[in-house]
């Protein structure tokens, strides 16, 4: 008589559970996105070449395409909008992704993390496709978007993207269980876009400022993005990639950690 404690016959895997509940909440997610609304995937493209636009005529307004130093203004800014927008939206679209998906978490598979983890892959895809789309819209219209370190660039930006993913995975533990954190997030979105030297090169600020705004990590890589693109590129000052993933690594094994502590607080929200 055989007494081993085999697997039922036909049963899955905790891994084939796991990867099952994320395909099913990655096509909802993509299909709501991308289907809720007649317009979606017009507005998804028109969004950034609208701010790009704004932004782009802003900055020529006060002339400061003559402080980038050995790169072209319009691709290092449309660079540096394209980056932040990447890691801004993995944070904002993660923070909201318990709330809006707390129905399935009656099902014993789904756990809070997912929606977080599914979200921010599908906010880096469409970024990525996004970001391609400018690449080449650039090159037809006779920009300098072609990367001169093609590696440095994809890189840079997966490296935003995780950065994106750590600090979606704290901000949905946080904003969930104290909602006052997510609007304090939220208010500090634009001045984080003028601290990350997104639309004004931070080589021209006080070495001593310089010190206490290179703190952020989202600097270490738009000019680790915008080197790839421009060989000769002087970058900020203190640039460094592996402060940039010390930082990430942190908030993304933070933010693991927190999804775990508060698994039941946050289904019971």
């Amino acid at each position: 008589m055989n007494n081993t404690h085999s697997a039922p016959k036909g049963a899955r895997t905790p891994w084939q559970v796991t990867r099952s509940v994320w395909y099913a909440m990655f096509v909802r997610e993509a299909l709501s996105r991308t289907m809720g609304d007649r317009m979606g995937w017009f507005w998804m493209v028109f969004e950034p070449v609208a701010f790009v636009g704004i932004m782009i005529g802003v900055r020529s307004f006060i002339r400061g395409d003559r402080l980038v130093v050995n790169a072209e203004f319009i691709p290092w800014l449309i660079a540096g909008l394209l980056g932040f927008a990447l890691v801004r939206e993995g944070m904002m679209r993660g923070m909201g992704a318990v709330d809006a998906n707390k129905s399935l978490f009656a099902y014993r598979q789904v756990q809070p993390v997912d929606p977080v983890l599914v979200r921010n892959f599908l906010e880096g895809a469409l970024r990525s496709f996004v970001f391609l789309i400018f690449i080449g819209g650039g090159l037809m219209l006779g920009l300098d978007m072609y990367p001169d370190n093609a590696i440095r660039v994809l890189a840079a930006w997966l490296s935003l993207w995780s950065l994106g993913l750590g600090l979606g995975l704290v901000t949905s533990v946080a904003a969930t269980l104290v909602p006052e954190i997510g609007k304090v997030v939220r208010m500090l979105s634009l001045p984080l876009l003028i601290l990350s030297g997104v639309i004004m090169p931070l080589n021209s600020l006080p070495h001593w400022l310089l010190e206490y705004l290179m703190l952020n990590p989202i600097p270490h890589g738009l000019e680790t993005l915008r080197l790839g693109f421009f060989e000769n590129y002087k970058v900020v000052h203190g640039t460094s990639m592996l402060y940039f993933w010390l930082f990430t690594l942190t908030l993304i094994s933070v933010g693991l950690v927190m999804h775990l502590r508060f698994v039941d607080r946050l289904k019971a929200k």
